[in-house]
């Protein structure tokens, strides 16, 4: 059965459009896989925390190597990184703030991309370990134009999760939403456009 995991991103509870537009793309997900079940992840209502020197520490020690006090340091990130593992889908909330990603997604982007764990060095380069999964984005700003000159988010975006492994990444965007009476509407279509995967 297909395991989906969401994380949402925004600010915002009330009134968010990447949360609206992630919640018609889960149930056209679940829909599609016939029951499939989801984990959600608020990274709002509890941000990940920032990488510290014990957290850099600690995960560049030998696993057998680690102390409790270690391990302990890396719990949450291992968390974050079983969830990732479990799913066969992701859906990424991204709202543009300020030309670039939330804070709190950042910050789960750093607890996640782990040397060893979901990536490594290898004589021909870095290879992703997260492999045969599928990732969608949800991409919405008041008037940065998906792909343009000061996005400086989806290029990011999709670089981070393939250095990961994760290369099947599409974008549902609803760009410009606030300046263009159509975005919302091309989004929606694009959602329903959605396959399930072969």
């Amino acid at each position: 059965m297909t395991h989906i995991l969401r994380i949402d991103a925004s600010a915002r509870t009330q009134g968010s459009t990447t949360r609206a537009l992630a919640d018609q793309l889960e149930a056209r997900l679940v829909e599609q896989s016939y029951g499939a079940t989801v984990t959600r992840r608020d990274l709002h209502a509890a941000p990940p925390a920032m990488l510290t020197e014990a957290w850099v520490g600690a995960n560049f020690t030998d696993e057998a190597e680690r102390s409790d006090e270690q391990r302990n340091v890396l719990a949450a990130s291992d968390e974050l990184i079983g969830e990732l593992e479990r799913a066969d889908t992701i859906v990424i909330t991204a709202p543009i703030y300020n030309f670039s990603i939330p804070a709190a997604l950042k910050a789960w982007i750093d607890q996640v991309t782990r040397a060893r764990r979901t990536f490594r060095y290898t004589a021909a380069g870095p290879e992703g370990l997260l492999k045969d999964k599928r990732a969608f984005v949800v991409f919405a700003s008041g008037g940065v134009a998906l792909g343009s000159q000061v996005d400086f988010a989806s290029a990011y975006l999709k670089h981070i999760l393939g250095f990961i492994g994760i290369r099947d990444v599409e974008f549902i965007a609803a760009d410009g939403h606030q300046t263009d009476s159509a975005a919302m509407a091309r989004a929606a279509t694009a959602i329903d456009a959605v396959k399930e995967a072969a």
